[in-house]
């Protein structure tokens, strides 16, 4: 009887454990959570400061240090495979010389990735594929430019099981991106639109136009603050929908960079601000600093 018992709570007790939620379903539901406190910290290009930028070990690192989303940018080959690198090509990042699009990925596979100062590293560079497994349930991910590959993409997201917990975002207006995808973007992805304020001139009918679709969040770039920039905010907040902001440098942030927050130890009018806008997205090349004034904040 004790056997049986013990075999019938060993088999529950795996059963459970099957059906734990990981962390990056969990993240994926913060997203569609407009008005929790949390705040999601996006590591832009992975930790490129301790590793060579869209390395592996640039996400490894995040995914250690607790960082909730990466963001990474993707080219397609000769060969049509696709690979994760920021640039058309391999000349800054790598110790090769050449057009992504005019290289195999067995040409790219032979190269290794340059460190920040330039130095060559054991690191090669890693393709979309590679990156999605090393996240798989563990971490969020925002690919770049997505939107052009979608449909291709969205075959590799169902082959490694990541279609749940990737972030795919538009610049483009509402009907435009409908007409892209086949297999409707909008809905088969954690899908966002981007406002940029110093360049669409109707952004306020860009975000009505997208509140028919009711995206998780909207990202918001803009140069300086102006009514205009608040109307849009105020509009995003009472829509549902998270507003996401970048610190990454002041251009995108009328000044309320990471720069200012770390170098110039100014972290309340930089990431401080940020929160005040109500932003609970928040993509960084300081992740571990930006981590850590939010910690303090009880705000992750």
């Amino acid at each position: 009887m004790y056997r049986i018992l013990l075999s019938i709570f060993l088999l529950l007790g795996s059963i459970t454990a099957g059906m734990a939620e990981t962390r990056a379903e969990k993240l994926a539901k913060e997203i569609y959570k407009p008005n929790s406190k949390y705040v999601l910290v996006v590591a832009h290009r992975g930790d490129w400061r301790n590793a060579p930028e869209n390395s592996l070990q640039a996400y490894r690192n995040c995914i250690d240090m607790g960082v909730d989303m990466i963001e990474i940018d993707i080219h397609k080959t000769q060969d049509n495979q696709f690979i994760v690198m920021h640039d058309a090509t391999v000349d800054r990042t790598t110790n090769g010389k050449g057009k992504i699009a005019d290289m195999t990925l067995a040409d790219i596979k032979k190269l290794y990735l340059k460190s920040g100062h330039g130095v060559k590293t054991r690191h090669r560079v890693p393709t979309l594929e590679e990156v999605l497994l090393l996240a798989k349930d563990k971490i969020l991910v925002n690919i770049d430019k997505g939107d052009n590959y979608f449909d291709e993409i969205y075959e590799l997201l169902l082959k490694t099981g990541t279609e749940k917990q990737v972030v795919i975002k538009t610049y483009d207006n509402l009907a435009t991106i409908q007409s892209k995808s086949k297999n409707d973007i909008i809905h088969k992805s954690i899908f966002m639109p981007i406002i940029n304020l110093d360049k669409q001139e109707d952004a306020e009918v860009v975000v009505d136009n997208y509140l028919h679709v009711n995206p998780p969040a909207f990202e918001v770039t803009f140069k300086t603050e102006t009514p205009k920039l608040f109307r849009v905010l105020n509009k995003i907040r009472q829509s549902g929908s998270k507003l996401w902001i970048n610190s990454l440098w002041s251009s995108l942030n009328a000044g309320h960079d990471d720069d200012l927050a770390v170098e110039e130890k100014c972290p309340d009018e930089a990431w401080g601000w940020i929160l005040k806008q109500g932003a609970t997205v928040i993509q960084t090349d300081r992740p571990m600093q930006l981590i850590q004034y939010l910690k303090k904040k009880h705000r992750h």
